[in-house]
């Protein structure tokens, strides 16, 4: 069965003015706008529950009164009071310390109280009575490494949490009049950040977002993400032209990769990226740099449309191509294209996650087919186009 190709989404959507919006990320962990599931150090240890009721005692107390009852009304030849060695341990696995602890000791209390019930001579004895007491004091200490266990892993998410809010920073559902959603969803839940980044950015001369893609995974990969966001955020709201942006991007990230080479490192970091800039006035056009990147969709009411795809190298890789002796030209950095964007449209970004997402039959999400069958729902706010979104990733890679 061929791989599905799921791990990683990105989306990010916009609307011109006068209500301009855009939807960013989208990978597929769990529609509103800048969603964080963080986890907190206070949360409840894991246990059974029925909705919000805690019932990690329905299954020992079963066990135990049944136990019991089967010793209670079995011959003196076959007894299986020390059965009752099991209950505690169930209890362990199902609930928290201290429902471990009580039936650590209703074990051998419920042994005790049978046990005398029987005629001396039928009697199973100390032997037996310590075999259950050892079961209890085992189920405790394997539900101590239990939660010490889930509180470490706790811990670690939640230092993967403040890693992507470090560089994934909450996009406000407004800036400078351009509102935004966005989703970024994990496959592994637990590593919460990766090589994809984007931001809103805003400027005197409106504002600027930037989506893309860092090649590779890893740290290495969060380290360039972060220092493009850095320079974005800067470099996005001081400079007035989008061409001068886009080469600082493209600079930050040569310096980047000279600085990671310093430590032997040899893989040279690349990303796909799609820089965009919203002018401050209503012009009935966006600018758009695409550093090899997937077009973005734009999405209203007369339907879906494409914007061009990225002709251009991906960040990273001009600096690659400075000449030698004999050597070709270095690759010029992607032109700034101006394109029609009307006010009531939507324009949407996604990561390749979203782009590259297959069926078990190895077949390629239709995106913009799926969206121009709901252009109403996706019309309807970033947020509504942000879970159709993702929605359609989840439901096509199952």
């Amino acid at each position: 069965m061929p791989p599905i190709l799921a791990h990683r989404a990105g989306a990010a959507a916009v609307r011109g003015r006068p209500a301009p919006r855009i939807v960013e990320g989208v990978k597929p962990d769990e529609p509103g706008s800048s969603r964080w599931r963080g986890r907190s150090l206070l949360a409840a240890e894991p246990a059974l529950r029925l909705g919000r009721w805690d019932v990690s005692w329905l299954l020992p107390t079963v066990l135990l009164a049944g136990i019991a009852l089967a010793d209670w009304n079995s011959s003196g030849e076959f007894r299986v009071v020390t059965w009752l060695a099991a209950v505690p341990i169930v209890a362990s696995a199902v609930g928290g310390m201290l429902t471990t602890v009580i039936f650590a000791l209703l074990a051998p209390t419920a042994f005790i109280l049978l046990d005398l019930s029987w005629e001396h001579a039928e009697q199973m004895g100390a032997g037996d009575f310590l075999l259950v007491v050892a079961g209890g004091a085992l189920a405790v200490l394997s539900r101590w490494l239990r939660g010490r266990a889930y509180h470490h892993l706790l811990s670690v998410e939640n230092a993967a949490e403040a890693t992507r809010l470090a560089v994934l920073r909450p996009i406000p559902p407004e800036t400078d009049g351009l509102r935004s959603a966005s989703a970024y969803l994990a496959a592994d839940s637990a590593a919460q950040v990766g090589g994809d980044f984007f931001d809103v950015q805003p400027s005197p001369y409106g504002p600027r977002v930037l989506l893309g893609d860092v090649q590779g995974k890893g740290t290495g990969a969060v380290d360039a993400a972060a220092a493009l966001l850095s320079t974005f955020r800067e470099a996005g709201y001081h400079e007035p032209l989008l061409a001068t942006v886009a080469a600082r991007l493209e600079d930050r990230l040569r310096r980047e990769n000279e600085y990671v080479a310093g430590f032997g490192e040899r893989e040279e970091r690349f990303a796909t990226a799609v820089l965009v800039g919203f002018p401050a006035m209503d012009t009935g056009w966006v600018e758009l740099v695409n550093f090899g990147h997937a077009g973005p969709l734009v999405v209203g009411p007369a339907g879906v449309r494409q914007l061009p795809e990225g002709s251009g190298t991906p960040l990273g890789l001009t600096a690659m191509s400075t000449p030698g002796d004999g050597e070709e030209p270095p690759v010029e950095l992607p032109p700034v294209l101006r394109v029609s964007f009307d006010g009531v449209e939507t324009l949407l970004l996604v990561t390749d996650g979203v782009t590259e997402a297959r069926d078990r039959a190895g077949e390629f999400l239709p995106l913009a087919d799926h969206l121009a069958g709901r252009v109403g729902e996706a019309c309807a706010s970033p947020e509504r186009l942000v879970a159709l979104v993702e929605r359609a990733v989840r439901g096509h890679t199952g």
